[in-house]
């Protein structure tokens, strides 16, 4: 059996539990989890995901995350992927959810920011490459088509708020 995610309605109420592959196949909502990470600077990570990725390979992204496992909040969720793809243990804070009407599939997405103080251990299987850039940089950037469209359209939302 492959990754089970809670299957949600318009308004993130969960109504059942599947497959995340028929989640995406069949463009049923479910939660996704991701993370801003900010060095004290103010700086924000940006990453390259790797050329075999099933999703977005060898994308730029802004954000760290991935599907909120049963029975798991976005804040757990971002926590768990946080500490899984890069090695940074701590509690992210919650910033926002939005229905993303994502290129993939659609599914809520949970914003949460972070400052990461200590030494990132990226996993190289979900990370192939890293950088800290300035809001310039990531606005220049998010604008390129090399850039995962979903996190465009969150980095959007983000400056708005």
């Amino acid at each position: 059996m492959g990754e089970l995610v809670e299957r949600v309605d318009e308004e993130d109420r969960v109504i059942g539990v599947v497959e995340r592959a028929e989640a995406i196949e069949k463009g049923w909502l479910h939660r996704i989890a991701t993370t801003v990470c900010r060095h004290p600077d103010g700086r924000i990570l940006v990453h390259r995901r790797p050329e075999n990725d099933s999703r977005f390979p060898g994308q730029y992204n802004w954000l760290v995350g991935g599907a909120a496992e049963v029975g798991e909040s976005y804040e757990e969720a971002a926590a768990r992927e946080l500490a899984e793809e890069l090695g940074v243990f701590g509690t992210p804070r919650f910033l926002f959810k939005f229905l993303c009407r994502g290129e993939i599939s659609p599914y809520w997405l949970g914003v949460h920011e972070v400052v990461v103080t200590g030494a990132l251990v990226p996993d190289p299987a979900e990370i192939a490459w890293y950088g800290w850039f300035g809001e310039g940089e990531l606005l220049e950037a998010a604008g390129r088509a090399t850039f995962v469209s979903d996190a465009a359209e969150a980095l959007r939302r983000h400056l708005a708020a």
